[in-house]
């Protein structure tokens, strides 16, 4: 550790009125606020505020412009959306539309075959009937023949 100069009571007394003499004389040689050097810093710094002023005020507008822009065009992609998908919609309602009558049609030719073929076999199981009732009837003409 450095040792201390004047390790004294007297000196560190002078030390410290020396150093706030400087600081006082520091103090007293600033401009003052009519110094035509500070009026000219405060000039300058009034105007760099006011170019940052301007310039925070174009980029808020170019945000708000740029914001807008993109609002729009979220809009219409949204519209564009909405519309593809109620034409998607229709499309598929119109599938649907002709899925059903293809099926409606499908079975109107299931029913109108099942028809058909309940009515072939109708005709064959009355056939068979017919026949069945002629046989019988010609064998009791043959036994009656007989006696």
């Amino acid at each position: 550790m450095r040792q201390f100069q004047g390790s004294r009571f007297q000196d560190r007394q002078t030390a410290a009125a020396e150093a706030r003499k400087a600081l006082i004389e520091k103090f007293q040689k600033r401009p003052g606020p009519d110094d035509p050097a500070m009026v000219a810093r405060a000039e300058e710094r009034r105007a760099i505020l006011e170019a940052r002023q301007k310039r925070d005020a174009e980029k808020a507008e170019r945000r708000a412009r740029e914001e807008a822009e993109r609002a729009a065009l979220r809009a219409r992609e949204e519209a564009d959306r909405i519309a593809r998908e109620a034409a998607e919609a229709a499309a598929l309602e119109e599938q649907r539309k002709k899925d059903e009558a293809e099926l409606a049609r499908k079975r109107a030719e299931e029913a109108e075959l099942k028809a058909m073929m309940d009515a072939e076999k109708k005709a064959e199981r009355d056939a068979r009937y017919a026949a069945r009732k002629a046989r019988k009837a010609e064998r009791k003409t043959q036994l009656e023949r007989m006696w």
